[in-house]
């Protein structure tokens, strides 16, 4: 028996930047359904990307970073046999966009002694230049699915 079709979920794009990314962003940074505190900590760390990098659009800081941070290939494991392998696999677009951010956040949030919104201003620049935790996360991803690319047979 087939199973049901997944239902896609549409996000309406924020308020003020009319940017579906933004809010798909800001909905990852939110804690117990708290929008609002979200929308604060995203927008303030908008203001002080303007600040750092002297231009009018941190949106495209925002995607050159996530475009950055986003993986291509990840390792899924698979049982063969009684052994498991870590099997080499492309990344899914929409997978590639959420890991990006799930790591820019995790990042930020991993920070220490500065408030949310410039600890997340100050990933989403180094994850911009291709530097940063969010980008060393990748690199090991890409470095794993390389070293097990003698499983990519595995693939199903």
């Amino acid at each position: 028996m087939r199973r049901k079709a997944k239902i896609k979920h549409t996000t309406s794009p924020d308020p003020i930047y009319e940017s579906v990314l933004v809010e798909r962003f800001t909905n990852r940074i939110m804690y117990d359904g708290k929008k609002s505190t979200a929308r604060k900590v995203m927008y303030d760390a908008f203001e002080i990307l303007k600040q750092k990098t002297k231009t009018d659009d941190p949106l495209k800081v925002l995607d050159l970073a996530i475009r950055n941070a986003s993986p291509v290939l990840e390792v899924r494991s698979r049982r063969v046999g009684g052994a498991t392998y870590q099997v080499p696999r492309e990344v899914r677009p929409e997978r590639k966009m959420a890991l990006a951010m799930r790591w820019i956040i995790d990042a930020a949030r991993s920070k220490k002694g500065k408030a949310m919104a410039e600890k997340l201003s100050e990933e989403i620049l180094a994850a911009s230049r291709g530097e940063g935790s969010a980008i060393k996360k990748r690199d090991d991803t890409h470095k794993m699915a390389e070293a097990n690319r003698a499983f990519a047979h595995f693939a199903w």
